[in-house]
């Protein structure tokens, strides 16, 4: 059998080579010029993964190939765009990543396996997390050790974040301003702020026993 794996992020490449140790027939495809219907079709492979993409999958790609996409809420919660940026922003320490059968519309296939994902400390920590989740429920789907079962509960859904939303408000709490710097550290749009001609951008930040610690860079 012939996998696909679609992702373009470096923690998600990181991910591509640990599977491609382990199954030698899965085609990375890395830019949205490469997954072409008729690219695929020669492949034909069994599942297309999709850990992590930003782009539309073509209609005929769905609707002909089981594709399996992986998003880092307990869906049907938070569906849509900017997942873990708009769970953290909220409050969220605890989620989950749901693995789920594509269709027509957003984040709302049938759910194939979800596991536990904590949101709390660095955005490397985090992805970490996910590499290991990720992984782990690739293996299982290949296997076949998986239950397909529709969505249940109340579904939210939030917009992919806009790099203009990375300004920040210094008038927030601690926690807030925290949250909102280690969210946003590379590779998304850095948090930043404006003071006269100059923008500081800021790369990242602690918070220990109520001390906030920021590192940034004045540009």
């Amino acid at each position: 059998m012939t996998y696909v794996f679609c992702a373009y992020r470096d923690w998600a490449l990181k991910l591509y080579q640990l599977l491609s140790k382990r199954h030698k027939n899965m085609v990375l495809i890395k830019s949205p010029k490469q997954l072409t219907a008729n690219y695929v079709e020669k492949i034909n492979p069994k599942f297309i993964f999709f850990p992590d993409w930003s782009w539309i999958v073509p209609n005929k790609i769905v609707e002909n190939f089981r594709c399996v996409c992986f998003h880092e809420s307990d869906l049907p919660k938070f569906r849509g765009g900017s997942p873990i940026q708009n769970q953290i922003i909220r409050g969220v320490k605890k989620t989950k990543t749901t693995a789920f059968v594509m269709n027509d519309k957003i984040d709302s296939g049938d759910v194939l396996l979800k596991k536990s994902l904590s949101l709390q400390g660095t955005l490397d920590e985090i992805f970490q997390r996910m590499i290991k989740n990720d992984y782990e429920m690739i293996n299982s789907i290949i296997k076949g050790n998986f239950k397909t079962q529709k969505q249940k509960g109340v579904a939210s859904y939030y917009k992919r974040r806009k790099p203009e939303e990375s300004e920040l408000n210094f008038s927030k709490s601690k926690e807030h301003i925290y949250n909102f710097i280690r969210m946003l550290s590379d590779p998304y749009p850095n948090a930043f702020m404006k003071i006269g001609k100059h923008k500081i951008v800021f790369k990242s930040a602690t918070l220990v026993n109520g001390k906030l610690s920021i590192e940034g860079e004045i540009k």
